[in-house]
């Protein structure tokens, strides 16, 4: 693990986006900018251990020689679904039997989100940390949306649907790493001034277990 700040409350970033991104693309380099700059500063990367911004993200942090964590599943019977990459190789490696194990593995691995561009896995990974950060509000484990183009897609949402002022505060938007970072020391900022100590399952993640 790379030395640096230790974080109380913010320890493991996991990340979701497109599987699909090739390593040519923006969306592609973003996340492995990130993960390298968020690994330099001691944070531990985790990802779906599949291709594009997963293995962006590995191999952002595995560049500065960060601590990684994939969570995987081969699947015999979903031929939409991009399954473990070789190429996706990390520290510790988390096998579930389910597309649904997964993404809550995900989510209990990480104690907070960085959302890149992607597709309906995606939009679905984003929907179930936002519902469970509405749950356990206080509590709850923040996350980013990554690129300015979230911002018109919340936009939309905000005014079609009924959201209220917590569900919008526990996520922020950030277009490069320098926002990204003052994002989680501002959200790590609000985590501290609660008191978690009658809700340790929540903050370890356990919660969110099937």
């Amino acid at each position: 693990m790379n030395p640096g700040l230790a974080r109380p409350m913010i320890k493991n970033i996991a990340f979701f986006g497109d599987a699909n991104i090739p390593k040519g693309d923006s969306v592609y380099q973003d996340a492995y900018n990130l993960a390298k700059t968020l690994a330099k500063k001691g944070f531990a990367i985790v990802n779906g251990g599949g291709p594009g911004v997963m293995n962006a993200a590995t191999q952002g942090a595995e560049s500065v020689n960060g601590e990684t964590i994939s969570v995987t599943f081969t699947p015999s019977d979903a031929p939409g679904y991009e399954g473990r990459y070789l190429g996706n190789v990390t520290d510790e490696e988390i096998v579930t039997t389910n597309y649904i194990e997964r993404m809550f593995k995900l989510l209990e691995h990480g104690d907070m989100f960085v959302i890149f561009k992607g597709g309906s896995g995606t939009l679905s990974e984003l929907g179930t940390a936002w519902v469970l950060a509405k749950l356990y509000f206080g509590h709850h484990k923040p996350f980013i949306l990554y690129g300015r183009f979230w911002e018109e897609i919340i936009d939309v949402l905000r005014k079609n649907l009924n959201l209220d002022r917590e569900e919008l505060s526990v996520f922020e938007i950030c277009e490069n790493e320098t926002q990204v970072v003052d994002a989680i020391f501002k959200f790590e900022k609000k985590l501290e001034t609660v008191d978690h100590s009658k809700h340790c399952k929540v903050c370890a993640g356990k919660a969110f277990t099937l």
